[in-house]
């Protein structure tokens, strides 16, 4: 049988709406989660006094694996439907969720909105719909969640369908592409069987609408793209850089260079899951070995890149941002810290060219002193020290950005052009 393709999937949407108890629920009813594994998580949330959380435990207690665990191993968190396979990207808090989104090892190919019936569209609900339309999630299934908790009314459920019809239709996002699924993730309403308890509901169960998703293509005919997640020393194998490939392919023996320190090297050994392989293609988390490199050349924030096409580095960049929520406001000379890829690295924002109309993408005034929260602006920027910064439309994983200051994200953005240093 041919390899299934795959698909990134984020869950998005207010803090307590019910993410974590429905993915619990989709990788239980996909048997990704079993039964037994389920009655332990029960009896451990019992335990805390939290009796229907088993669900969401399934999440949790992941989380702590993974903390532990090391990044090439994705294999926590995946499910299969019968098109399909794929990886959940969690995303619990706000700020995780961007910097996940933005700089996590996996990019999401399509979101999915979750928004309780009974409490309605909140502030994170707008916030993360908005993040997901501006960092290039097309891909939406909105999932109106805990039906069971205003018993089953269509009514409870029309109402939050409009409201989220009209936010979702100011931000940009197509409401004719997007199905709106009446669920229940701690009963599993609706996740993989039609429910009795909605006879008034004839659309697709959510499992239904993650069939109907299409899988992104994958990029190996652009250049190599590799940013580095981590470099490990492994007795045998020396340095170990790795990372995802997120365009191109990388092969063995291949001359492969890292920017922005202009590192070259061969490539001697390529590994995923503890087998060697002879490629590593887009979606790829690898580790591998490049033969007469420093291991100063290779730490995180590098992008190994092919040499008749090397990686980008900025001298300066235009983007469009989003921002999120700034105490005062961002004027020209605002240096935060710029999370692109794996790098993290302060830069300033040197011009305000412009700020638009978050609702049609229109001008709405050229040259403003200063943007705040809820503001979508295009501004130039110069990173403080070398990095690579590449296009959205050309690389879309390099070209896409979180700004944090004060321990939070301050905005979002992604890169539309790029002044390259030269040599």
């Amino acid at each position: 049988m041919a390899e299934k393709e795959h698909i990134n999937l984020i869950f998005i949407g207010h803090v307590d709406h019910g993410k974590s108890t429905s993915v619990g629920r989709i990788l239980y009813e996909t048997g990704a989660l079993t039964e037994q594994q389920l009655r332990k998580l029960k009896e451990e949330a019992e335990k805390v006094g939290k009796a229907t959380f088993e669900f969401a435990f399934t999440m949790d207690t992941l989380k702590e694996e993974r903390e532990r665990g090391v990044t090439i191993d994705l294999s926590h968190k995946e499910f299969q439907t019968p098109k399909f396979y794929f990886t959940i990207i969690d995303a619990p808090g706000h700020r995780d969720f961007v910097k996940n989104m933005i700089t996590g090892a996996s990019q999401a190919d399509a979101a999915v909105l979750v928004c309780s019936a009974k409490e309605g569209v909140q502030a994170q609900t707008k916030e993360h719909a908005f993040l997901a339309k501006v960092l290039g999630i097309s891909q939406l299934i909105v999932a109106v969640n805990k039906m069971d908790s205003v018993n089953y009314d269509h009514l409870k459920f029309d109402e939050t369908k409009v409201a989220l019809s009209t936010l979702l239709k100011n931000i940009g996002y197509k409401i004719e592409n997007i199905p709106f699924v009446p669920i229940s993730g701690y009963m599993g309403a609706n996740i993989k069987t039609k429910s009795p308890d909605m006879p008034w509901y004839a659309g697709p169960t959510l499992l239904d609408c993650f069939d109907k998703l299409t899988a992104p293509v994958k990029p190996t005919d652009k250049p190599l793209r590799l940013p580095i997640q981590d470099v490990f020393t492994i007795t045998g194998h020396g340095t170990v850089p790795v990372g995802r490939v997120e365009t191109g392919v990388m092969k063995l023996n291949q001359t492969v260079i890292f920017m922005p320190s202009g590192a070259k090297g061969e490539v001697k050994r390529i590994e995923m899951h503890h087998q060697e392989l002879q490629q590593a293609v887009p979606g790829d988390n690898v580790g591998f070995n490049v033969k007469n490199v420093d291991k100063k050349d290779v730490k995180r924030g590098e992008v190994v890149g092919s040499v008749d096409s090397p990686p980008k580095v900025a001298s300066e960049f235009t983007a469009q941002i989003v921002v999120l929520e700034h105490p005062t406001a961002i004027g020209k000379g605002y240096t935060p810290v710029f999370h692109l890829h794996t790098a993290q690295i302060a830069c300033t924002i040197t011009e305000i060219l412009e700020k638009k109309d978050p609702k049609t993408g229109q001008t709405m005034q050229k040259n403003p002193d200063f943007i705040k929260s809820g503001d979508v602006a295009i501004v130039k920027i110069k990173p403080l020290k070398p990095v690579v910064v590449e296009k959205f439309a050309e690389f879309p994983p390099l070209g896409r950005f979180a700004i944090r200051d004060m321990g939070q994200t301050v905005a979002a953005g992604v890169v539309l052009d790029v002044v390259a240093k030269t040599a």
